[in-house]
């Protein structure tokens, strides 16, 4: 229940509520219903920015799962999208109805993720970093020579995905597929977090010692975030086949790995709500920083060219920023707005 000076619970259930209050409850109603509103208001471009914007969210908290909950490591996570995405491709392909194709490119690639998880029980650290950029590397090597399954150098064609003979074949009614998935992604994650194995993660992560002392069986949590984690990133990875119709080697290297990881550390590690700023930034950086070289190349065409390549250094200066002035995240900048607030006009 919401006291004058607060909340106030009075049952464990209560406590355990993801919006605990009524008024979070309405803010985020009315957040969603201005989403469902957007897509009739935004023009096409900035629709698809927030059509990728939900593919990342996916993949992000799917990282944040395995890394920020659990503390494990991974290197190799764009390249765990592109199982994904060539596993759902090719169901597709083979005329696999669009939910039953996501699916099985998840279940694929949580195997595929468990087998490489499983030098996580010895590995750790910067042991671990190193064995999942192998599985990056190899998993490029598979992408690029892997035949009529990959296509190889000339990837994979797919249709506009369908369900029940509806084609989403405009971005609109992508937006709300998409928009389906990320909701159901984070509410899935959100609810990890809270059950037992959420809590196994958490202790894994802050004393792996400690954890295995009270029970907690250090191989089998370690395997099961891997493969949660390596399924989401699989339904990311076919989602953005579908939505871009088109499946290269190219799209899933180390780079897109690094991308992930700059979201939840930008966004903050472990924080659900933290994987969502992460992805909004880091997709919305390019676009920003597209904007500003088109505007300074208007006003001073002589250095557009010097603009355009400063472009690439910005993102890695950006993440050097928040590591030493934001090293909890964007999620921990919003908590400290919410305390604010709570407590105003008081100071404590």
């Amino acid at each position: 229940m919401q006291g004058k000076c607060g909340l106030f619970f009075t049952t464990y259930e209560a406590e355990a509520q993801v919006f605990p209050s009524g008024f979070q409850k309405l803010m985020v109603g009315l957040f969603l219903a201005a989403l469902c509103a957007a897509p009739f208001v935004l023009n096409t471009h900035l629709t698809s920015i927030v059509n990728l914007i939900f593919i990342s969210v996916i993949g992000a908290v799917a990282l944040n799962l395995l890394t920020g909950v659990c503390g494990q490591i991974s290197l190799g996570h764009g390249a765990f999208l592109g199982v994904g995405a060539y596993a759902a491709g090719q169901c597709s392909v083979h005329g696999v109805p669009f939910l039953a194709a996501i699916l099985t490119g998840g279940l694929v690639t949580a195997m595929v993720g468990m087998v490489f998880g499983v030098p996580s029980l010895r590995l750790k650290g910067i042991y671990l970093a190193i064995a999942t950029l192998a599985a990056q590397l190899v998993l490029e090597y598979a992408f690029l020579h892997g035949g009529a399954l990959t296509g190889g150098s000339n990837g994979l064609l797919l249709e506009p995905p369908s369900i029940l003979g509806f084609s989403f074949d405009t971005e609109v009614r992508m937006y709300f597929l998409l928009f389906a998935f990320a909701a159901g992604a984070l509410l899935m994650v959100t609810n990890i977090m809270r059950s037992k194995y959420g809590r196994a993660f958490v202790s894994i992560r802050d004393f792996y010692l400690s954890a295995e002392i009270v029970g907690v069986n250090l191989f089998r949590y370690k395997l099961v975030a891997f493969g949660v984690s390596s399924f989401l990133a699989g339904v990311a990875g076919g989602l953005w086949g579908h939505y871009t119709g088109y499946i290269s080697a190219e799209q899933f290297n180390i780079g897109l790995s690094i991308s992930y990881l700059a979201m939840i550390v930008i966004g903050g590690l472990g924080s659900v709500l933290g994987s969502v700023f992460g992805a909004v930034f880091i997709v919305l950086l390019p676009e920003v920083l597209t904007g500003l070289s088109n505007t300074i190349s208007a006003v001073l065409p002589d250095i557009a060219q010097y603009v355009v390549a400063l472009r690439e250094g910005v993102f890695g200066l950006t993440l050097i920023l928040f590591l030493i002035f934001e090293p909890e995240g964007l999620a921990h900048r919003w908590r400290l707005v919410k305390a604010y607030w709570k407590l105003y006009p008081f100071a404590h």
